[in-house]
């Protein structure tokens, strides 16, 4: 702000709104708003908002026209002495002038303010920068080993799927062998139960019924002269009787069976 410069700002805490219109002027050289100035002073006793000084006087705070017509201007210091009107001048130009060191301490405080603020935000972000630096260099850290922990991992798994292999293919070598024998036992016991079949026959001596087994069937098919004396030979030589000797089945049936001595 400068003394060319004719934009006012409110002196009232957090408000600082440019000022046009109407304004509220102190005589401790503040200035308000219409809105806080007609709410402030309308309390008795009145305070200054910015400096809380006492403002008891008749004309200690004026509501003043900040862009007066012309007409006004040509009247307010009409018939005044000139020491007179250089006083008013002096003093409204002194008004200006706190105004603008007023503002020049507001911009200078912000500044400061800022300033620390700035200062407050570098400490914390260096400090934060420091916590994500030691955070990131621990995660580094813990990514390499975990990148060995899986190295290991993908080496014994490695292994372990040879050793898979591996028993797979035993697995069905075995498993192969069992079928091959399975079938080979399936076909030796079909042909044992093809080849000796289980023939039953009534002993006429003892009346006992035996099961002729192969290994004592008798050999009479052998080629030769001497056959038929072999076929006859192996009949009497188990105790039976001859062919012709038998009695008819109907004779048989009438009679009980006598068991010879």
């Amino acid at each position: 702000m400068s003394l060319c410069d004719d934009i006012l700002l409110c002196n009232f805490p957090k408000c600082r709104t440019k000022l046009s219109g109407f304004a509220w002027v102190t005589a401790c050289s503040h200035v308000f708003c219409d809105q806080h100035g007609s709410g402030e002073f309308s309390r008795s006793p009145a305070i200054c908002p910015a400096c809380s000084s006492a403002l008891s006087g008749k004309l200690d705070i004026v509501r003043t026209e900040l862009s007066p017509s012309e007409e006004y201007k040509a009247m307010v210091l009409a018939g005044l002495r000139p020491d007179v009107v250089l006083d008013i001048s002096a003093r409204a130009l002194a008004f200006w002038s706190y105004q603008v060191h007023q503002e020049h301490m507001y911009q200078e405080y912000s500044l400061s303010r800022a300033e620390a603020q700035l200062k407050q935000m570098d400490k914390v972000l260096n400090q934060q920068n420091q916590s994500r630096e030691l955070e990131l260099g621990g995660m580094r850290g813990e990514i390499t080993s975990l990148k060995k922990v899986m190295e290991e991992y993908k080496r014994k798994y490695s292994e372990v799927s040879e050793r898979l292999m591996e028993r797979n293919r035993q697995y069905q070598k075995l498993q192969g062998l069992y079928d091959s024998l399975r079938l080979r036992n399936m076909v030796v016991g079909v042909g044992d139960r093809d080849m000796l079949p289980q023939a039953v026959h009534h002993d006429f001596n003892t009346g006992v019924a035996r099961q002729a087994t192969p290994q004592r069937s008798p050999q009479f098919l052998s080629a030769g002269n001497d056959g038929d004396s072999r076929f006859f030979s192996c009949l009497e030589a188990d105790g039976a009787k001859t062919f012709f000797q038998f009695s008819s089945p109907a004779r048989e049936r009438g009679r009980p069976f006598m068991k010879k001595h």
